[in-house]
């Protein structure tokens, strides 16, 4: 039974790449293709996958639904949507939302600019994980072994003149990060783009989600908009204290005394 789940399953990837006949999925398999046809006739009848006119088989619009509805699910963005729309209504920038899942980092929220310019992120699309402030946080959160052998394993493309061009360079702003709590891309993803962002922890204190602010150049300065950090991590660190249901770190840290 295990088995034919595992190759029910991996029917899946292979039709995100586009669509496919019954012989190319059965060699996909390593399998005859009568049982190639069961599974997928399996996978059809639950609308995962979809029979097109030339018999050859794509990804079904359940499949889309469901995983839409286990976005609008998630725990976090539950609790964090109205956070990230009031933080909009103060600042009219871009804000967003995302976590680490399967190697990747993914948007799972994001509350549109009051302007008229508007940036092509997406909820569901993987962030530029070298660069992007969200991805500094969550990757900044791992243990320094995983953090190590993930940086090894990712390309470094140069998307602008500030991108971070490789693994040493990564590793050093993933530390520096982690020690300040905040995380920016200034222009390393779209010259034009400014990014903060600040991480969302929950109750055992690691980073569970990270959340941003963006703007173009064309309406804040990178420095204007660092001005917005300290509002940034206040909304951070409520989202925190309501998933978690307690104080976070900083706040529940005793006042400096007064000199």
């Amino acid at each position: 039974m295990s088995q034919t789940v595992d190759r029910a399953l991996s029917i899946l990837p292979l039709l995100a790449e586009g669509p496919a006949d019954l012989g190319q999925v059965a060699d996909r398999l390593g399998v005859h293709k009568s049982t190639a046809l069961r599974l997928l006739r399996t996978l059809h009848e639950h609308g995962l996958v979809y029979r097109q006119s030339d018999q050859r088989y794509r990804l079904g619009a359940r499949l889309f639904a469901l995983a839409q509805e286990a976005v609008e699910n998630l725990d976090i963005r539950e609790i964090a949507h109205p956070h990230l729309v009031r933080l909009n209504e103060q600042c009219g920038h871009t804000v967003h939302l995302a976590v680490y899942e399967e190697k990747e980092v993914l948007y799972i929220d994001k509350v549109e600019s009051r302007y008229p310019v508007r940036m092509y992120s997406r909820i569901g699309k993987p962030v530029a994980i070298t660069v992007a402030a969200v991805a500094k946080l969550l990757l900044g959160d791992l243990p320094e072994p995983e953090r190590r052998a993930l940086a090894d394993k990712l390309d470094y493309p140069m998307y602008t003149a500030r991108s971070i061009p490789n693994a040493p360079a990564f590793l050093k702003e993933l530390a520096t990060v982690r020690e300040q709590g905040w995380a920016t891309d200034l222009g390393g993803h779209e010259e034009s783009i400014n990014c903060v962002g600040a991480p969302i922890r929950g109750t055992d204190g690691r980073v569970v989600a990270a959340m941003s602010v963006s703007a173009p150049n064309v309406v804040v300065t990178a420095d204007e908009l660092l001005t917005l950090l300290p509002l940034v991590r206040r909304t951070a660190d409520a989202i925190s204290r309501e998933y978690s249901g307690k104080p976070t770190a900083r706040e529940a840290a005793p006042a400096a005394p007064k000199e």
